[in-house]
């Protein structure tokens, strides 16, 4: 069956659910969930044999394994210890590349401004917003963070937000087809005021939605060998709402912008080879219950899988970019056309204020040609080559990481598709260190949101590659979704849920493990 008729087959069964007739549960290997714009070369029997050797879990850990160094493939630049070193292009890039992703560099860094302006090339802006371009978030295509106290601005962090669908509203899309394939989970939608984002910034004339507040009380943790650690227990707050109270039941979670090298890479990851990892039963019965996410696609509209975000709730570079312009910018784009970004019918003046919209999608505050370079720039941030990869205290620390069982969820090697056309991202082995799939961290992490098939508690596995070079590049280290950890350890320490054994192993371990292990992590 093509690809085609799988899906009008699919839109049937949803049509058919919206009508009560509940058609039987599939499997995922019946449903097309792969990138519909990447153009993959279908393996040959012996690629598949050498794939599977090169990714298998290496049981040798007295040596550095080949290519491990070379993290993003033929992709791999070298490591730099200034705070350029996430900013560098593929090293597989042709020269006559450049030039676009320099122009997409440019344009990342781009500041916007309100509407009407001069530079109608520039205007646009908000009216509410977070940042006025995506480099202030995405610090030198690092991680943000939250406020480092009372005088700190809370530029690269914002809050998402959602309230309960009610039982008799139509289902979406993405719902009905979820429900169509026997998934589903609790129904949200954006809060009818303050939208699915909260702006803490807004153009002249208009208020801000809200300021950003948070608060940490201390969790002390006692580890082996007389160690001690402390974890910031965070407690967020939509604070000086502007446009009157949240609707109720409405759901808070916290977004630091996260790292943008190799994003290209993980995107040619092919689908099946990340839903050949799920295991929402826990069938093999290793406590690991990793399920993939699927979302329905703005720009294809139809399913795919969720690959980007920290719940795994974009499909693609291009649309996570078109979603970040709208949201966090109110920059529009022929994905997400309104001018007015975010803002909601309840904020009428934000919808009725002038836009750079020029009268139709083509004609967008970004147009197409601006968001493919955008894009183009997002794909090709290289991933710097690993750093002290035979030293004897990594490779202990590799050993600890993988027979506690962290490879469970942060797998750590994958083999791309070959790509007609995107030649830097084609048929390389890399290395980063996830599943892309969700899964349950525990009570201790939960935001108790859902997004999509993620529970308030199921987060997608974060890659680790570049992870030690935090300090370098953003200037300190903060880590998770909200930046609660300050360090590599806290971060260990915060997992519960599917991985609980994983943590009681690294808390209860030698202290020379331990340290071995965050070692291992520093070199990624």
């Amino acid at each position: 069956m093509t690809p085609l008729a799988r899906l009008q087959l699919t839109m049937i069964a949803a049509l058919l659910v919206c009508a009560g007739f509940a058609p039987p549960a599939q499997s995922d290997s019946s449903i097309d969930l792969a990138h519909p714009h990447l153009d993959a070369i279908p393996r040959t029997k012996a690629e598949i044999a050498r794939i599977r050797a090169a990714t298998s879990p290496t049981a040798d850990f007295t040596t550095a394994e080949p290519f491990e160094a070379n993290g993003g493939g033929a992709a791999t630049v070298r490591a730099r210890d200034t705070a350029d070193a996430f900013s560098q292009s593929s090293g597989n890039m042709a020269f006559e590349k450049e030039l676009d992703f320099k122009v997409g560099d440019g344009l990342f860094r781009k500041l916007w401004v309100s509407s009407p302006s001069s530079t109608l090339v520039s205007d646009g802006l908000g009216p509410l917003y977070n940042a006025r371009s995506c480099q202030s978030c995405h610090l030198k295509d690092g991680r943000g963070h939250p406020p480092e106290g009372p005088d700190d601005d809370a530029v690269s962090i914002f809050l998402r937000v959602s309230v309960p669908a009610a039982d008799d509203e139509p289902m979406s899309e993405i719902e009905a087809f979820l429900v169509g394939i026997g998934e589903g989970g609790p129904r949200t939608r954006p809060d009818p005021t303050y939208g699915g984002q909260m702006q803490d910034f807004a153009i002249q004339g208009h208020k801000a939605e809200y300021r950003f507040d948070v608060s940490y009380a201390d969790e002390p943790i006692t580890l082996s060998g007389g160690e001690t650690a402390s974890l910031r227990v965070p407690t967020y707050k939509a604070a000086d709402l502007g446009y009157g109270p949240l609707a109720p039941g409405a759901m808070l979670s916290p977004r630091v912008a996260p790292q943008m090298i190799g994003l290209g890479l993980l995107e040619a990851i092919p689908a099946e080879d990340i839903l050949a990892l799920a295991d929402p039963k826990d069938a093999n019965g290793d406590g690991i219950s990793g399920r993939a996410q699927k979302v329905w696609s703005a720009q294809f509209n139809r399913p795919m899988l969720g690959r980007f975000g920290y719940k795994a709730g974009a499909p693609s570079i291009r649309e996570q970019s078109a979603g970040a312009f709208a949201g966090d910018m109110g920059i529009s784009t022929p994905i997400f056309p309104a001018g007015y970004g975010d803002c909601t019918a309840a904020e009428a003046d934000c919808r009725a204020a002038p836009n750079g919209n020029t009268g139709s999608p083509e004609n967008s505050e970004i147009g197409a040609d601006g968001l493919d370079l955008v894009t183009y720039y997002a794909r090709n941030l290289a991933v710097p080559a690993r750093r002290d990869v035979d030293d004897p205290t990594v490779l202990q620390g590799k050993q600890v990481f993988y027979e506690t069982g962290c490879t469970s969820c942060h797998q750590p090697k994958f083999v791309t598709s070959r790509l007609d056309g995107q030649p830097e991202q084609s048929f390389q082995l890399i290395w980063p260190y996830t599943d892309l799939l969700l899964h349950d961290m525990g009570p201790g992490l939960a935001d108790n949101r859902p997004d999509g098939l993620a529970s308030g508690s199921e987060w997608r596995t974060a890659p680790l590659w570049g992870i030690g070079m935090t300090q370098t590049v953003s200037g300190l280290q903060t880590y998770l979704h909200d930046g609660r950890a300050r360090t590599l350890l806290e971060a260990v320490l915060w997992h519960g849920g599917e991985a609980e054994p994983q943590k009681q192993a690294v808390m209860d371990m030698p202290p020379t493990d331990r340290a071995a292990l965050i070692t291992y992590l520093e070199s990624l």
